[in-house]
């Protein structure tokens, strides 16, 4: 079944971009429970509560605020949020590549499948097979709903997966952790006891089939749901709608520029051993290439929206 595509966009390393769009890989599997009203049955939302009052309060009259200290806030305005925000860019911005092994899991948070799209498929394969080959992942930047995410692009069978990762200073030491130091004799285990925790291990080994592994727990409460709604015992809710976000589609396929990305690194590279001035030639080069991509991938969507703008007034009219 197909899915749908919730951001557009494009793989950038060196000069080339592949066009891609973010497809979701995975869904919830736990039950999700709705709050509702047993009176009326209407939707039970959050409330803005002042915690000291208990009272509610206005949206006017709420602010944000930023704790650097005990009790101590800064105020932070819209405006100077909107500021702040990264600006969207529409690119996977490849970093550096490193060895997959390298990347602890821990540092992994939400996988999406990545499909070329525009007359991609060859040079998105190229960058695919030629990172399995090398048993290497890509580290990247990219932006998604105003919030900057680093990025692990790992090819996949016939995919290339991009997985969200958390940040640094958001993976916990194990420092303060009692842990069992890796060799050392306090904690070593006999050598019967390895050969029979090792004689388990090799018992209880398979080939990994995630479908054999299911939710237990929401299996149960679906079934129960199933057997209210085959009695009768439902009531009806009215749900608000949201609107469908809108994505752009402007991305220009750069795959001739393989070539020079690599000769532009070379040089790059030789200009900053002979101290010569001409790394700085090359990074303008490619600040120059892309600026001149930018534009042109800007062109379709201004004539789209101008389109657009068109066809609402002969509508009005």
């Amino acid at each position: 079944m197909a899915t749908r595509t919730i951001w557009k966009g494009a793989i950038s390393f060196g000069l080339v971009h592949i066009p891609v769009g973010l497809h979701t890989a995975t869904t919830e599997s736990g039950v999700d429970f709705d709050w509702l009203d047993k009176r009326s049955m209407d939707p039970v939302g959050y409330k803005r509560i002042n915690k000291r009052t208990g009272k509610e309060i206005d949206k006017d009259n709420i602010v944000k605020g930023v704790e650097y200290e005990d009790g101590q806030y800064v105020i932070i305005s819209p405006e100077e949020i909107a500021d702040a925000y990264p600006r969207t860019t529409q690119t996977i911005e490849i970093q550096q590549f490193v060895d997959a092994g390298e990347v602890s899991f821990v540092y992994l948070e939400r996988p999406y499948y990545v499909a070329p799209i525009n007359k991609g498929q060859k040079v998105y394969a190229l960058l695919r097979d030629t990172l399995a080959k090398a048993g290497k992942i890509g580290i990247a930047k990219v932006v998604i709903q105003t919030k900057q995410h680093l990025a692990a692009l790992i090819p996949s069978g016939d995919a290339l997966v991009l997985n969200l990762m958390r940040w640094g200073d958001e993976v916990k030491s194990t420092e303060d952790l009692d842990l069992p130091k890796a060799g050392a004799k306090a904690s070593a285990p006999s050598a019967s006891e390895l050969k029979m925790a090792r004689m388990l291990v090799d018992d209880m080994s398979g080939q990994w089939d995630p479908e054999q592994y299911k939710d237990e727990f929401k299996a149960a409460v679906m079934d129960l749901v199933a057997r209210k709604v085959k009695a009768g015992k439902t009531e009806t809710v009215i749900e608000p709608q949201e609107e469908t976000p809108a994505y752009a589609d402007n991305v220009i396929d750069l795959t001739e520029l393989l070539q020079r990305s690599l000769k532009g690194r070379s040089s790059g590279k030789a200009a900053n051993g002979a101290g010569n001035g001409t790394g700085n030639a090359t990074a303008k080069g490619k600040a120059a290439a892309k600026k001149t991509a930018k534009k042109a991938a800007a062109r379709p969507a201004k004539k789209k929206a101008a389109g657009a703008k068109a066809a609402k007034t002969r509508k009005a009219a």
